[in-house]
């Protein structure tokens, strides 16, 4: 069975930063491309960022860009979002997603595995 299991949100103030992971067991994790999709109230799931399946590339959205860093750690099967700068816009529930490819113009239907997600709140 497999699981993706997200820590790290919280609550953090406006130009603060938080760490996101997600520890994946169950699958295969070397094989697989990872993101991080998030999910404000009334809005739209949408792609934050996500990398490949060695980590050597990497996409974030213009929104995020020069703010959040993906990595991952295949020897833990653990990836990683570093928020920087957080704003209030950034307030969101965070997911964990896997999909053996993952491209700009991945949608949430095509993602295979899903996380339970953790929320991300920013107070100005």
């Amino acid at each position: 069975q497999v699981q993706l299991v997200e820590s790290g949100g919280g609550s953090v103030q406006a130009g603060g930063s938080l760490r996101l992971s997600c520890a994946a067991s169950g699958l295969t994790f070397s094989i697989y491309a990872m993101g991080w999709f998030r999910q404000a109230p009334g809005k739209e799931r949408e792609l934050v960022a996500h990398i490949s399946r060695s980590g050597g590339g990497t996409y974030y959205s213009d929104s995020v860009k020069g703010r959040f860093t993906i990595s991952r750690d295949n020897a833990k099967n653990s990836v990683y979002l570093q928020m920087d700068s957080l704003k209030p816009e950034d307030t969101a529930v965070y997911y964990c997603a896997s999909r053996l490819t993952i491209t700009t113009t991945t949608t949430p239907n095509m993602i295979d595995y899903w996380g339970q997600g953790t929320q991300v709140t920013v107070s100005s």
